[in-house]
């Protein structure tokens, strides 16, 4: 957790998961199914997004009251139980660093780094904070960046935005490689051995780094 705090602003929630999954499960090579995969796209994609977020902000302040928090133990769950994920989340939203933590709205990246990324809207985003979602998704119209945040409606994730929203109350979208077109919906990648560096396009990053940091500065 680290925190920007400029006094008399309103709090601006930016989160990602830095675990990686223990069994590369959905890999194409049986053998391979119960080794961890690397995550460079799975965890740490949205980790350095935020961290290079967190040396702009330091660069040229916003001003904004900015609190990162990186999660522990999304991606170790069973597709049978649901609550077996997000274990760093919910544990976090019920137990918060300030007891009475409180914030605007939180802003959710999760698997932003590979080629042909495509970011729909995503179920609790529209139902929780439809206002930060349309701003997000216009923001990246403007800037060039439409190919990769679609404006139609995705799937409903299980991701850390949904301990934060239960039990914080808190707005949150959760900006995530979803495409409900594809097989799984995630890229081919995900939770296999190929979710390495290979996958990651500096395009994709960028795309999201600027919608995220052009959004924050906006009164939304």
């Amino acid at each position: 957790i680290a925190t920007r705090t400029p006094e008399g602003t309103d709090r601006i929630l930016l989160m990602a998961h830095w675990d990686t999954r223990q069994v590369a499960d959905h890999d194409p090579v049986v053998q391979r199914q119960g080794e961890p995969i690397q995550g460079a796209d799975d965890g740490a994609s949205g980790v350095a997004v935020l961290l290079e977020l967190a040396r702009q902000e330091s660069l040229n302040p916003s001003g904004k009251a900015l609190d990162f928090i990186f999660f522990d133990l999304e991606d170790g769950g069973q597709s049978e139980d649901e609550d077996s994920w997000c274990l760093g989340s919910q544990y976090w939203a019920q137990h918060p660093h300030q007891s009475d933590y409180k914030a605007k709205w939180g802003i959710l990246l999760d698997m932003v780094g590979s080629q042909g990324a495509r970011f729909y809207w995503e179920g609790l985003s529209r139902e929780y904070a439809r206002p930060l979602l349309s701003a997000l998704w216009q923001t990246a119209a403007q800037l060039g960046w439409g190919d990769y945040f679609v404006q139609a409606n995705g799937g409903q994730m299980t991701d850390d935005h949904g301990p934060v929203i239960r039990y914080r109350g808190i707005p949150c979208v959760d900006i995530i490689n979803f495409d409900p077109n594809r097989a799984t919906g995630f890229g081919a990648h995900w939770h296999t051995s190929a979710d390495n560096m290979n996958v990651i396009h500096i395009e994709t990053l960028r795309a999201v780094g600027e919608t995220v940091a052009t959004t924050i500065r906006e009164d939304i």
